[in-house]
């Protein structure tokens, strides 16, 4: 009887270290999926052949050093931190809200617009603002729920209810949003104001060597390294 209880209790024993096994290989694989990252920006995050067609890149452009994808932030911060690329719609030239320059309509390429088009990420950035600034386009009030089409033709509003939509449309989604340097002090304090609402981080950059208005090799390096220090 001893015995036999001996060999039914080795069993049990053989049976759970192999369960432990197989859930600890699980938990393995589970954990080496690597994440995936989509971007939502203007022509700070655009690469020629990245985006999707009929969207205006910037990059390469004969007036930048930056001629290469692997020489772009998002590049070098996704294979600096292991991840994958999911999406990256990049516009060059929109903003925010659905005013751009000259006052135009820019609701059909605004960041708004594109909430839908980001595939199924893990990690979501958001990198514009810019061109809001320097379009000077609107700001208008802080407005958190029932935007009107109105609205949206403000930063503020908009930029609202564009997290507002990121968050329900992506709720699993670690959301950061990106602020350049030197921009109006407008821009920045309605983006704190904003991403404080909601909870988002907001990374402020500084520093960064432009070329062209627009990130060198060394400014796009130095956004990578940023995002790294911020992001923990």
């Amino acid at each position: 009887m001893k015995k036999v209880f001996a060999i039914v209790l080795a069993a049990a024993v053989a049976a759970a270290l192999v369960c432990g096994c197989s859930c600890n290989q699980q938990g393995n694989a589970k954990n080496d999926t690597p994440k995936k990252v989509s971007i939502l920006g203007d022509s700070y995050s655009t690469f020629q052949g990245m985006n999707p067609e009929g969207y205006a890149p910037f990059y390469p452009n004969d007036r930048n050093d930056v001629v290469q994808v692997e020489q772009t932030w998002w590049d070098l911060y996704i294979k600096a931190k292991g991840y994958e690329l999911e999406e990256n719609n990049s516009w060059g030239g929109t903003t925010i809200c659905n005013t751009g320059y000259g006052g135009w309509d820019s609701s059909r390429s605004s960041f708004t617009s594109r909430v839908d088009m980001l595939g199924n990420p893990d990690i979501i950035f958001i990198f514009g603002g810019t061109n809001d600034a320097w379009a000077g386009s609107p700001v208008g009030e802080y407005k958190y729920a029932d935007w009107t089409a109105e609205d949206l033709k403000n930063f503020r509003p908009a930029y609202a209810c564009l997290i507002d939509m990121l968050q329900k449309k992506y709720p699993d989604a670690e959301i950061y949003s990106i602020l350049n340097s030197e921009l109006r002090e407008e821009i920045n304090e309605s983006s704190r104001e904003v991403c404080k609402h909601y909870g988002v981080q907001l990374i402020e950059l500084y520093d960064i060597e432009k070329q062209n208005g627009h990130p060198s090799i060394k400014g796009m390096q130095s956004i990578c390294d940023q995002l790294i220090a911020a992001i923990k």
